[in-house]
């Protein structure tokens, strides 16, 4: 994985690799990125009111579910704060979890997935600008699943960076 990722210099071709680990070390799931466009230059313009936060996805494993371009508007929540205000990752384990956290739900649960790491990704001053998601259907993660999700995302980080550079 390290050697394809040192030759490949596209955000999709990185993204095909890291979703080819996520696959290996986890099995069955989900992995989306999505990039905070209420942080992008020029783009503020997109959002509802100052208080909402606007998402776009630039990656999918399954663009049926969640095609690329999909964008959202998520109001602060325990979640946002958590993973998008502070920066620290969210655990969520269970269908209680995902209901809780996501408006989606009811498609993550027809997906048969039930439980969410949700990375974020930081710019160099600590802020988050991105998110890297990877959805299970097994009901609880190992620490081993955690870690292995994390790693996964700093990797993906220079590429998801560049990404949104591209698209400002």
């Amino acid at each position: 994985m390290c050697d394809a990722l040192s030759r490949t210099h596209d955000f999709a071709g990185v993204m095909q690799i890291l979703e080819g680990a996520r696959r290996e070390l986890l099995g069955e799931g989900l992995l989306t990125v999505n990039l905070r466009t209420d942080r992008l230059p020029g783009r503020s313009a997109m959002k509802a009111r100052e208080d909402d936060v606007e998402l776009q996805r630039v990656w999918s494993s399954d663009v049926d579910a969640y095609p690329l371009a999909g964008r959202k508007r998520k109001s602060w929540t325990s979640w946002t704060l958590q993973l998008l205000g502070r920066g620290e990752v969210f655990v969520g384990e269970g269908v209680a979890a995902i209901e809780e956290a996501f408006s989606d739900h009811a498609l993550i649960a027809s997906l048969g997935l039930q439980s969410v790491v949700n990375v974020p990704l930081l710019d160099p001053h600590g802020a988050c600008f991105a998110t890297f998601n990877v959805l299970t259907p097994q009901a609880r993660w190992t620490p081993r699943d955690v870690v292995s999700i994390r790693l996964l995302a700093l990797l993906a980080t220079p590429a998801v960076a560049l990404e949104a550079f591209r698209l400002s």
